[in-house]
């Protein structure tokens, strides 16, 4: 009986949250695509998933759970592919030609690792993304994915129309939501692939934050904060990392829920749907 009871209620979850989409299958990093040389962690793989929604949007997002890479830290990568020093600080300082391959994130309040919830919150935003007609390249699907940020972004730049990191700041007054927006230097925005991608950079950025704001999240000073970072020193596609809050914000189910619907808002208002 106790297990008659159980089925019934994950088959009623079941058909209360449909997935719209399928595994299409894994996707290695191709070391013929441009930048994939100055990946040092590359053995895993992302997964590409198919929407089967009646409307489709012929579009790949490219969803990125921050962290979780093991002994990411230990490793070392180039910041910008020819070799200058970084523009801004950040988790490696300003100056600095090399940076950690995945840094290990930060820990919520509540104890609870931002890798956990960067997953969780992709998970989320998966399933509404394929139900709203989106195909989905998930880079991370467990706590443990053997791919850097170059490796990551590369094969983002070749499998999807954008790329999107999930991440919480690690400061502590629950600060809202804001994305890194490409350092208004000279210098680093004549650098490629950055010269000729930057404005479709922050104009994904805005476009989540406009989505985020409508559904309802607090939203950190002018949504923006300039950051020199790894992903979109090799993105070629429009991408960005995006700051969901911080170690001080809620991460219950209800606030993954809301975010991933502002999430989705903003990825329409990007490609106009």
């Amino acid at each position: 009986m106790k297990k008659g009871i159980v089925f019934l209620i994950v088959f009623l979850m079941v058909i209360s949250f449909p997935i719209c989409g399928y595994a299409k299958g894994k996707i290695y990093l191709d070391s013929s695509w441009k930048y994939a040389d100055y990946a040092k962690i590359k053995s895993g793989a992302a997964v590409l998933y198919r929407t089967t929604a009646s409307e489709k949007k012929n579009k790949v997002i490219a969803v990125n759970a921050g962290h979780g890479t093991k002994g990411g830290t230990s490793v070392k990568t180039q910041c910008h592919p020819d070799g200058s020093a970084k523009v801004t600080g950040g988790t490696t300082g300003a100056g600095a030609t090399s940076a950690v391959a995945v840094s290990s994130g930060m820990t919520f309040a509540d104890g609870t690792a931002e890798s956990k919830v960067t997953l969780a919150m992709a998970k989320v935003l998966k399933t509404k993304l394929l139900n709203a007609g989106y195909d989905v390249l998930m880079i991370r699907e467990s706590d443990d994915v053997q791919l850097d940020n170059i490796a990551r972004t590369v094969i983002a730049n070749n499998n999807a129309d954008c790329h999107i990191a999930l991440h919480w700041d690690s400061t502590s007054s629950n600060k809202g939501a804001f994305f890194m927006s490409v350092p208004s230097n000279a210098t680093y925005r004549a650098m490629e692939p950055v010269a000729s991608h930057w404005k479709q950079h922050n104009q994904l950025g805005e476009s989540l934050i406009s989505g985020l704001k409508s559904a309802g999240v607090k939203i950190y000073s002018k949504g923006s904060m300039e950051m020199d970072l790894t992903q979109t020193s090799y993105s070629t596609i429009p991408s960005v990392d995006i700051e969901l809050g911080d170690k001080a914000s809620d991460h219950s189910g209800a606030t993954l829920e809301t975010l991933a619907n502002g999430l989705l808002a903003g990825v329409n208002t990007f490609f106009g749907q």
